[in-house]
């Protein structure tokens, strides 16, 4: 179902947010007072409006309670941020998602009553030393401090060639195994039927220990 979703600073983070939304054919208003930024977004996001979002009344004159959510995706400016943040929930916003710089900006958001806030930089960091630290995964995203969705490349010959029942992946190393994919070809909903080919990679759910134990003992 298409949402509507507008999105306050166009930086790197606000950018990206506005390209994977219209690539997942959501409609999107990007904000932003830089003109030359704007003008950069015209082509690609649904509406672009050149606007100095601080203001009150121009958030009220946007409409902004009409939207499914709103992120505030203002870079450097602390201050702006908050402030912006606590007008859109004055105003009754739906869902509202903010960019944190640091943890006490992040607090202050949660406080006010921000329902998501998000650290691009720190999970970036956080994402690509899980990455390096271990063998055989090549994309790790944290999805609770202590829960991660991991692909995993397949290297271990004993591994290959047997059904994922076979395995028993969940029962061994409390992994669920949400999708395989076979070299170039598509990702595919596993079955308990399904065999794990040679370089194949799996995606699995699970507590970071467990994954981290999975790729140290078995696929090595």
């Amino acid at each position: 179902m298409k949402k509507t979703f507008a999105i306050i600073g166009l930086g790197r983070f606000g950018g990206s947010m506005c390209e994977t939304l219209i690539d997942a054919d959501q409609e999107v208003l990007v904000i932003d007072s830089d003109e030359e930024r704007i003008n950069e977004y015209m082509n690609i996001a649904t509406h672009a409006m050149i606007a100095n979002a601080s203001e009150e009344n121009t958030l009220k004159s946007i409409g902004m309670r009409n939207f499914d959510c709103v992120v505030v995706a203002i870079g450097e400016d602390v201050q702006a941020s908050i402030m912006v943040s606590l007008m859109l929930v004055d105003l009754g916003v739906k869902y509202i998602v903010a960019k944190a710089k640091n943890k006490n900006h992040a607090r202050i958001l949660e406080k006010i009553g921000v329902q998501k806030v998000v650290h691009p930089e720190r999970d970036m960091g956080v994402r690509t030393a899980k990455e390096l630290a271990t063998n055989n995964v090549h994309e790790f995203i944290e999805i609770t401090p202590d829960l991660s969705f991991a692909q995993i490349h397949i290297v271990n010959k004993k591994l290959v060639n047997r059904t994922l029942d076979e395995l028993q992946i969940r029962q061994k190393y409390r992994l669920n195994v949400v999708g395989v994919k076979h070299g170039d070809a598509e990702f595919e909903w596993p079955e308990g039927t399904t065999i794990v080919r040679p370089d194949d990679f799996l995606y699995v759910a699970g507590r970071n220990n467990d994954i981290e134990r999975f790729d140290d003992e078995v696929n090595k």
